[in-house]
């Protein structure tokens, strides 16, 4: 992990100096639809809408959808759309969100004649206006937001910036990432990002509060896929061969467990650990899902229970983390649980 203070490839700007931006939960009316740089909808509707990204905000609650119009937000549970914004400028190719706030990150699809894929906007959708912007030399492959930190990913290098002021704070760099993997925890006690390596199959654990850094050699192959719990303590793992997932303590770098997909070569979509760390889904091109039961249990030095991932405050600070054990049940050392559910793939078409 490097501390910097400057930048020589990219450049920061604020919209009215640096005004912080201020937090609310989404309100809008359900028709509101409108265009954020001022212009008329008129020529949008009924025109063909195609799916450029979906993402899920931190605690799978909502997800957004970018298309090659502006973006959608659904609710999970009960299901529906909340809002959209729309433009004729086009599309976004990554949305992300903060929870369920006002505060969106933004990168352009290739299409967008306004915002471009090597543009970050920070977005105030309760001020319905931009209020800061990143510009890089190269495209963003990804970008991941905490209640404190803002974090960019390029294909060679990631950076974190601090959310009030938009100052940089760390630059990490990485074997190349076209896919843009990175994850970061989101509970209070602890700031913890994880992202590929500089060597093939190695994964970087930083945790920030603590101004530690972890190397995982989790694979032979490359870093097809991670994702860590929200409090950033467990780390489940692909490569490009697809055939094993694995959880490790991103504290000591333990392997706690690994889990078999299949036998034959696969491409890792996505992987998910549910919030009580009990079960593990992974999906790929394989048009499935697997599911699996993990024994995998995290608990503090000063207490005997289980930890449960649970929902942080709205927009608290996060502190560094405290010293945390990671135990595994003897009887799941090596074990592969073998029950796993598969779902069919299906076609989708937005609305």
């Amino acid at each position: 992990m490097t501390d910097v203070s400057s930048s020589m490839n990219f450049t920061v700007s604020t919209s009215r100096g640096s005004q912080q931006p201020h937090f609310a939960a989404f309100e809008p009316p359900m028709d509101a639809i409108y265009d954020p740089s001022g212009n008329s909808n008129s020529d949008i509707d009924g025109s063909e809408v195609n799916l450029l990204s979906v993402s899920w905000n931190q605690d799978y609650g909502c997800f957004a959808a970018g298309t090659n119009h502006g973006f959608r937000i659904y609710n999970c549970d009960p299901f529906k759309e909340t809002f959209r914004r729309d433009l004729k400028s086009g599309g976004f190719g990554i949305i992300e969100m903060l929870f369920r706030s006002n505060i969106l990150a933004l990168v352009g699809g290739k299409a967008n004649t306004q915002y471009p894929p090597n543009k970050v906007i920070i977005w105030d959708d309760h001020q319905s206006r931009c209020i800061g912007e990143f510009s890089f030399r190269s495209d963003v492959r990804a970008v991941k937001l905490r209640r404190d930190q803002i974090v960019v990913v390029l294909e060679h290098k990631i950076y974190v910036y601090n959310f009030m002021d938009l100052k940089l704070l760390h630059q990490i760099e990485t074997l190349a990432n076209p896919r843009g993997l990175c994850c970061l925890s989101h509970q209070v006690n602890t700031s913890v990002l994880a992202c590929p390596g500089l060597r093939r199959g190695q994964v970087r654990v930083e945790h920030f509060g603590l101004n530690m850094t972890k190397l995982i050699n989790a694979h032979d192959s490359r870093i097809a896929c991670l994702t860590m719990t929200m409090d950033g303590l467990l780390l489940a793992t692909a490569s490009t061969k697809g055939t094993l997932i694995r959880i490790f303590n991103t504290m000591d770098g333990t392997r706690l467990q690994e889990v078999r997909r299949g036998v034959d070569r696969a491409d890792i979509y996505g992987i998910a650990l549910s919030p009580n760390v009990q079960w593990l889904a992974v999906s790929s091109d394989k048009g499935t899902v697997h599911i699996f039961s993990l024994r995998v249990r995290v608990v503090s030095e000063d207490s005997s229970t289980q930890s449960t991932v649970g929902h942080a405050p709205p927009f608290s600070h996060q502190n560094s983390s405290s010293s945390l054990d990671a135990l595994i049940s003897p009887s799941a050392a090596g074990a592969n649980p073998g029950s796993s559910l598969s779902f069919m793939k299906g076609n989708t078409k937005i609305p």
